[in-house]
């Protein structure tokens, strides 16, 4: 992973989307935009693919592999973040509604105490 990293940095690949774009550019887009730009690499290898009689592997070839290999990389963790985020945010949620349950529990309780039980909690509090 790092290898196909490097090599596109040290290459200065570029992606097509909205023009040329750099490596560090893809982390910027949503995984919507990565799509587009993983199905115009695809069909880039699918005309790259057309038959022929000779079965070389060409450097555009090479590229274009690791070109998708990186978008397909990018997309894989920026959709566990987004899962991961999700995750938190519920988690939160949750605890947050808890935290209102217990409260009115408490409140519940402290409603159902006597007047003479609430006067000797305030004398203890003063």
């Amino acid at each position: 992973m790092e290898k196909m990293f490097e090599i596109a940095t040290r290459s200065k690949m570029r992606f097509p989307f909205k023009g040329l774009i750099s490596v560090e550019d893809l982390w910027d887009l949503n995984v919507e935009s990565l799509d587009s730009v993983f199905k115009i690499l695809n069909s880039q290898v699918k005309q790259a693919n057309e038959e022929s009689l000779l079965e070389v592997k060409t450097k555009q070839d090479t590229e274009l592999e690791i070109k998708i290999e990186i978008i397909k990389y990018i997309v894989k963790l920026k959709v566990q973040e987004e899962a991961l985020k999700l995750a938190a945010k519920e988690a939160k949620e949750l605890e947050q509604k808890i935290l209102e349950i217990l409260s009115e529990k408490q409140d519940e309780r402290l409603k159902n105490k006597t007047v003479d039980e609430l006067k000797a909690m305030l004398n203890e509090l003063s």
